[in-house]
């Protein structure tokens, strides 16, 4: 019989789960789609009813994919990762709606809803303590900030609510009937201080969240466990009969989906050796979807301006985590393309032709190249600042916006891959931007691990090997995420006997993209400068602008 691990991974649009073997052999996988609502600018919601029963389909379905291919198999243990979204549930357990509108089923705030922007700018005003340990300034994307919003706008949500949880913590109580919180959603995105093993309840009562205080955290959570801890219990049996698995297989603690990601490369050897702590401080894990994360781990805890963290045990155990981001990669690259005035014709070619509209365009990219010392050159006069989402990472202002510089009068197909190119380019300029800050705090970052969605297109590795002048190695796996996930599962079941035993069993590098040669990196180099300028010229535009808005 072939013992298996499940790893689940809930994104931004849809769930997945995989079946993997102890060496991290993949055996079977499934997705379902989840729904999102947009009720009004800003805001994205979610149901976790649709989100638990997209996981359930999922596990069932990888499960099937599994046995097909083994025969019998026995389940040693189960792991998720989710997105870092707030979920309410009354103490029934039933939904509670965060609409503005009252729609009962939609109880998630989405990670990337912008709507607690005033709170965030109103925390930050404090001189609070817990802020050194997200980068310095709290983001409008963390759960603090939309649970004072709640307050505020949503009273009677904010008093029927007995649990809020970050979504990877919701579904490893629904799946166990456990409240327990994992270290890394708590550290990560609701201010814990693990370094510490406490709330800090002062910050909550200086905030206006003293009720939160005063309760004793009792809805934030008050037994945090760190990741790949098993959950007392294990699977209930109505989960269990739900996902179509047997009750009481050991279920791991969650992680935030990014930090699955990492788990999942960070540790992979390169060149015959497994990292020890001075190439851990060479690397940083790139995990690119929706939105992107950058992951970098240290001995010692690393101050990082607009990086959040330091987070201590956050991903990897005993380990200080920092983490850059991107609150819009390839949610941006997609808009970019699909409200270009080409999009429809293109859309429609490559749907008769079978193929993507990404391939297409790659296509396209290389013929318009052809005869250019190399394809970066198509952009030289076309460039985009991309915070179309805000900035998280170094600048840490979600008020920034995206801009494009150089384009014509004319949108056919041509011009929709280069503007496709310049966005590609911008996005890993924003990598480049973390790297450089992180590197000026001590970390030593020459290596990208990238897993993620992003990670599948040819043109977004080149381009980010060539900005940022690193090696790009990518995961044997391609689902790291899920591989990540399933880790967790490893480790609450037995199968290994803790998260570097699983990163070391389970991962392996697979292929490595170098950067290109000295005219691609003087290219890039002056791609960057203008980049830079760009975020400058930006500010300077919002200063001349301000007496107006008086």
């Amino acid at each position: 019989m072939q013992d298996l691990l499940i790893g689940v991974d809930v994104g931004t649009g849809s769930a997945r789960a995989g079946a993997f073997t102890p060496d991290g052999t993949s055996l079977g996988q499934a997705v379902r789609p989840i729904r999102t609502w947009r009720p009004r600018p800003g805001f994205a919601q979610q149901s976790s009813a649709d989100i638990w029963a997209a996981v359930c389909e999922s596990v069932r379905a990888a499960l099937r994919e599994a046995e097909n291919k083994v025969g019998p198999v026995r389940v040693r243990g189960l792991g998720f990762d989710a997105t870092c979204s707030l979920v309410a549930v009354d103490a029934a357990g039933a939904p509670v709606s965060v609409s503005p509108d009252g729609e009962r089923e939609q109880d998630v705030v989405l990670w990337m809803d912008h709507r607690a922007g005033g709170e965030a700018e109103d925390i930050n005003a404090g001189p609070h303590e817990v802020l050194r340990y997200v980068g310095g300034r709290i983001s409008l994307e963390m759960q603090v900030p939309k649970l004072l919003w709640l307050k505020r706008h949503l009273p009677a949500c904010w008093a029927r609510a007995e649990h809020f949880f970050d979504l990877p913590d919701f579904l490893t109580w629904r799946a166990t009937g456990s409240t327990t919180r994992s270290l890394c959603s708590t550290v990560c995105k609701w201010t814990y201080l693990s370094h510490e093993e406490r709330w800090d309840a002062g910050f909550f009562r200086a905030v206006g969240l003293a009720e939160v205080a005063d309760e004793g955290f009792r809805r934030l959570g008050t037994e945090i466990l760190p990741v790949g801890s098993p959950i007392p219990g294990g699977l209930s049996a109505a989960a269990a009969a739900e996902l179509g698995l047997e009750a009481g297989i050991p279920v791991g603690t969650s992680a935030i989906d990014a930090h699955a990601g990492g788990l999942g490369v960070i540790g992979v050897a390169l060149d015959g050796a497994a990292p020890d702590a001075a190439a851990l401080r060479r690397r940083v894990a790139l995990v690119g979807g929706t939105s992107s994360c950058h992951m970098a781990v240290s001995a010692e805890p690393r101050f990082v301006p607009g990086v959040w963290g330091p987070y201590f045990s956050a991903m990897q155990p005993g380990l200080w985590l920092n983490e850059g981001g991107q609150s819009a990669t390839g949610a941006l690259i997609d808009h970019v393309i699909t409200t270009h005035a080409a999009y429809p014709a293109m859309a429609e070619e490559a749907r008769a032709a079978g193929t993507t509209i990404y391939a297409l365009l790659n296509d396209r990219l290389a013929r318009l190249a052809a005869g250019l010392r190399f394809p970066a050159l198509l952009t030289a006069e076309l460039h985009v600042m991309p915070d179309f989402h805000g900035n998280r990472s170094p600048l840490a202002d979600a008020t920034m916006r995206g801009m494009v510089s150089g384009l014509r009068l004319q949108a056919g197909p041509d011009d929709l891959a280069v503007l496709y190119l310049a966005t590609v380019q911008a996005v890993a300029y924003g990598t480049r931007h973390i790297i450089e800050t992180m590197n000026a705090e001590g970390y030593r970052i020459d290596t990208v691990l990238a897993c993620g969605g992003g990670t599948k297109n040819p043109v977004f590795l080149r381009e980010h090997a060539d900005a940022t002048g690193c090696r790009l190695v990518l995961p044997h796996e391609p689902e790291a995420i899920l591989l990540g996930s399933a880790m967790l599962g490893a480790v609450a079941g037995g199968a290994h006997a803790d998260l570097p035993a699983a990163m070391v069993a389970m991962s392996r590098a697979g292929s490595v993209l170098a950067p290109g040669d000295e005219a691609v990196r003087r290219y890039h180099d002056a791609k960057y400068a203008v980049f830079r300028r760009m975020q400058a010229d930006q500010l300077a535009y919002r200063g001349l602008m301000a007496a107006e808005q008086g």
